[in-house]
């Protein structure tokens, strides 16, 4: 799975909304100042780390996707990009101040990933988990929506809490002071710029092509049905935890 994004890689990054300035600001508040050092794991073509890089840190982003792994590199030639997993990277001897991820918690193995991110981080240093909730900001919008979907593609893929990498941080007794931050922004997209989002989905990149193209079709027309703009309601959670000293 970790392979899957690569095929919109070059598209990926234009495709998907970036994160607010704010998330810099709460991850220096929380840390307690500038870090020297950040690792960012699973960065994918560095959408969150264009946020991260101003906290001022040294960046090393790991990404086992190469195609992701090379957009990354080309966006930011300042970053360090390491082409591997997170299980088998090997943090540097003493840790770093700040290990962040974004989008990519869930598909880090779940019986390690906490100690691993407790033992990557220098006492005292600092977890940053983010993640986006693309909902909508009309009813009417997100009810066609979501009935375009099931219209095309009824199976039912479920979708975890907004804030369930809060819990799984908090319940792993790895770490101290956990914090949840939310940020809410209204991104309003045409007909076009919806589906190439819709493009980068994990359900719509794990489709057949011809079960994705039913849903272009029917997402798309959709959209088109009222108006031809969709106002996403883009909700961001950031949560915050620290290796104890």
């Amino acid at each position: 799975m970790s392979q899957l994004f690569g095929e919109k890689a070059d598209t990926y990054h234009e495709a998907r909304p970036g994160y607010p300035a704010e998330v810099a600001d709460a991850v220096r508040a929380y840390h307690g100042g500038s870090p020297d050092t950040l690792v960012e794991v699973g960065a994918g073509t560095g959408l969150a780390t264009a946020v991260l890089l101003a906290l001022g840190a040294a960046t090393t982003c790991v990404e086992p996707d190469a195609r992701m792994a090379r957009v990354l590199a080309e966006r930011f030639p300042a970053v360090d990009v390491v082409t591997t997993s997170f299980e088998r990277w090997r943090p540097p001897a003493g840790g770093v101040a700040v290990l962040a991820c974004a989008m990519a918690w869930h598909w880090l193995d779940p019986a390690t990933r906490n100690r691993r991110a407790h033992d990557a981080l220098r006492p005292g240093g600092t977890l940053a988990v983010l993640s986006h909730r693309y909902d909508y900001v009309e009813a009417e919008q997100a009810g066609a929506i979501r009935a375009a979907f099931s219209s095309a593609d009824p199976a039912d893929r479920g979708d975890r809490p907004d804030d369930w990498f809060h819990e799984d941080v908090a319940g792993s007794g790895c770490f101290t002071d956990v914090r949840l931050s939310r940020f809410r922004r209204a991104v309003p997209l045409d007909t076009a710029a919806y589906l190439r989002l819709v493009d980068t989905f994990s359900p719509q990149l794990r489709r057949p092509p011809e079960l994705r193209e039913r849903v272009r079709a029917a997402v798309g027309a959709a959209v088109d049905g009222f108006g031809g703009t969709v106002v996403l309601d883009l909700r961001t959670t950031l949560v915050l935890a620290r290796r104890p000293a």
